[in-house]
């Protein structure tokens, strides 16, 4: 039987849960999804724990024991969180679950609920079927991945490390069709960028602000903080995995040039017509700056005296926080002097090797779903739960299946975005691609 009614109702369920995650150490309530999937998986003979970092706060852990200890055991870990919406911006309830036209709407669709519904239902059927593999299979529903993380994966392999140890890890998101002239790639994330989270505070003198001439507003002064950040063009890089995902696609020279050009690319970014792919390019080849909250002032007729921005900087492999530190004193420039930079976080960027017997069973399998296509190794902009097993050496990919009925630049546009929503197309690819991988990989 194939599995597209299972996932769909499964998915429209973890999307109805509103598991929304806004950064505050209490928001999230995950517990919620861990119920549902815990109830969905039953005990079909296979070890189902719960780990609660937090109240509230839960991820799930079932696992399959392979027969044979020196086989390799795989992880499918999905995230059950979700970021916040603006319900001004969407076109139908974001938390409805709506099937229309063939598509499932809601805030998760793609980020990633479709992919932890179909990893849970993928995990079911097997262990239904009797499969007993020799490698041991394990599937993971995390908390806390839309806020780095810290009652989520980070803590688990920090403080449950044996229940969730594995040799190789897949999570979000790759296997969107990207059609070329030599064939359909599907780009495998294999690593991902840095995060510098920091705060600035610009300072300025409080006064009465009926009488504004000649004041220290702290508030203009952090409009100019936030043009001069907005303005800064660091210079672009081009590193392996950037270079080797232009190479695999195929692209004509007069484009794949200047791709990978560190002279050209930001030029280039910015005439692509094709918007997705200019920002990932973009993304991919340059340290960027993303002024993202302010607050400041107490009162209509106070000249405010101080001004906090937050800016979401997001690092290429190897640079360090000092480099960036000095990027940020470049920016501002003369201002330096007046903003006081303080840390929030700070994330190296990570990558794994693709020489690895999942990266060919990867091929094998997506191949015989869309005949013809190759995978390429892919660096993605965002962060995900995959840099905490990569720093236990373990490597770590995104993957999924999709169909051609949504382009990447509509796919990539919905992360964090406004309508997001699946096809069941891909929903049921998904599924069945994780079956066929598990069989593949670990029998």
């Amino acid at each position: 039987m194939e599995p597209t009614g299972e996932v769909v109702e499964l998915l429209q369920q973890l999307i109805r849960n509103r598991c929304v995650n806004d950064g505050t150490p209490d928001s999230g309530d995950e517990s919620r999804s861990v119920d549902t999937l815990s109830s969905y998986l039953g005990s079909g003979g296979f070890e189902l724990e719960v780990h609660e970092a937090r109240p509230g706060r839960s991820s799930l852990v079932a696992r399959i024991e392979g027969s044979d200890r020196s086989a390799p055991t795989l992880m499918l870990m999905g995230h059950t969180d979700v970021v916040p919406v603006s319900l001004d911006g969407w076109s139908r309830d974001p938390f409805g679950g709506e099937l229309v036209d063939g598509e499932v709407w809601g805030r998760g669709a793609v980020d990633m609920l479709n992919l932890t519904a179909s990893m849970a239902v993928a995990f079911r059927r097997l262990a239904s079927s009797g499969f007993r593999p020799r490698g041991g299979l394990v599937y993971l529903a995390v908390a806390d991945e839309e806020a780095l993380g810290t009652y989520g994966a980070e803590w688990l392999t920090e403080s449950r490390s044996d229940a969730v140890a594995a040799d190789y890890v897949i999570t979000e998101s790759g296997g969107i069709p990207i059609p070329t002239p030599a064939g359909p790639r599907l780009p495998v994330v294999v690593g991902e960028k840095g995060t510098f989270w920091c705060r600035l505070t610009v300072r300025g003198t409080p006064g009465h602000a009926s009488q504004p001439l000649r004041t220290d507003n702290a508030l203009i002064k952090a409009a100019e903080v936030v043009r001069r950040v907005s303005a800064y063009r660091p210079q672009a890089r081009i590193h392996d995995a950037w270079r080797r995902f232009v190479e695999g696609l195929g692209l004509p020279p007069e484009l794949s040039a200047p791709l990978v050009d560190p002279g050209r690319v930001t030029e280039l970014c910015e005439t692509l017509p094709a918007l997705g792919l200019a920002r990932q390019a973009h993304a991919c080849t340059h340290t960027t700056f993303a002024p993202t909250v302010v607050h400041g002032g107490t009162k209509t007729n106070v000249i405010p005296d101080r001004v906090e921005l937050e800016l979401d900087i997001r690092t290429l492999p190897g640079q360090s926080a000092e480099e960036v530190r000095a990027m940020i004193q470049e920016a501002l420039g003369d201002l330096s002097g007046e903003v006081t930079v303080d840390p929030l976080s700070h994330d190296p960027s990570t990558e794994s090797p693709i020489e690895t017997p999942l990266w060919d069973a990867l091929q094998r399998v997506a191949a015989a779903f869309h005949p013809g296509a190759q995978t390429i190794p892919f660096l993605t902009a965002g962060a995900t739960d995959a840099r905490f097993f990569r720093r236990l050496g373990v490597p770590s990919y995104g993957f999924g299946l999709f169909s051609t009925r949504m382009s990447f630049d509509q796919f990539s546009a919905m992360f964090h975005g406004d309508d997001e929503r699946v096809d069941v197309e891909s929903l049921r690819l998904s599924t069945e691609m994780w079956q066929a991988l598990a069989q593949d990989f670990l029998s």
